[in-house]
């Protein structure tokens, strides 16, 4: 009878453990797989987009690539009996972000947002506030410029509006040759980059502004940090709107709703 009633309790344990899906993407995303494999009441599956063709490890079982619309992530959700979802994206993943509110409230999971608070501006920093790519274009201005162009390759197309400037584009995996600016150096380089290494790059290349994302965190900041230093102007791109979706900063808060 122990041996029936041990055997009984062990199977429970295995209905009851928690199915996460993690959308992964960030280095939020990866300290919080750590957490979860770390624990014997979940299992769990991260998702990563497949943007970078040598994509960090992590500590759960990893998909690559993308689910197929809603409709698609829906079906995912309910065959794997998903029974929460975190959406640890990066900030400006506005897509996938969309898609899984719109997936969760098909399928019935709830979902939690766990993102970095956003970077706010300090004394000396001489932030230009903007809402998209177009609206940084027009903020550098007619006379040619000397640009870091720090938003990664997605989207540095929009940039060809801008010809008259010369761009320094640092980037994981090379761009389409196609989408970029005409004057246009690209270098490669994975973060987070130190504060003095910001600083030599930003003087070699003698930039004039940076262009970046309001990603957040400590890991990206050093380059905010340069600028602020050598009083180059920052065009800052407001963060995407985020919906609804409950939100935390904290991989505490992201853990115990996955306990609930």
């Amino acid at each position: 009878m122990r041996g029936a009633h041990s055997t009984s309790t062990l199977l429970s344990a295995a209905i009851e453990r928690r199915r996460a899906l993690v959308l992964g993407g960030s280095s939020e995303a990866r300290l919080l797989a750590t957490r979860i494999a770390a624990d014997p009441r979940l299992q769990g599956v991260i998702s990563l987009a497949g943007r970078t063709s040598a994509p960090l490890a992590h500590d759960l079982p990893t998909r690559i690539g993308g689910f197929g619309g809603v409709e698609g992530l829906t079906r995912y959700l309910v065959e794997e009996r998903i029974s929460h979802v975190i959406d640890a994206t990066h900030p400006f993943a506005a897509r996938i972000s969309a898609n899984a509110r719109a997936a969760c409230a098909a399928a019935g999971a709830p979902l939690l947002v766990l993102t970095r608070p956003p970077w706010l501006p300090a004394r000396g920093d001489r932030w230009i506030e903007v809402g998209d790519n177009a609206a940084a274009t027009h903020a550098l201005g007619d006379c040619p410029r000397r640009v870091f162009l720090a938003i990664g390759r997605q989207g540095v197309a929009d940039f060809r509006r801008a010809p008259q400037h010369d761009y320094v584009l640092r980037v994981i995996e090379p761009p389409n040759a196609d989408d970029l600016p005409p004057r246009c150096e690209v270098i490669f380089g994975r973060g987070p980059f130190a504060l003095n290494d910001e600083i030599a790059l930003m003087r070699d290349r003698r930039i004039e502004i940076v262009v970046t994302k309001n990603s957040g965190g400590a890991l990206a900041y050093a380059k905010i940090e340069a600028a602020r230093a050598l009083g180059v102007d920052v065009v800052m791109i407001a963060r995407p709107a985020s919906g609804d979706a409950a939100t935390t900063h904290d991989i505490d808060a992201a853990m115990a709703f996955l306990a609930k």
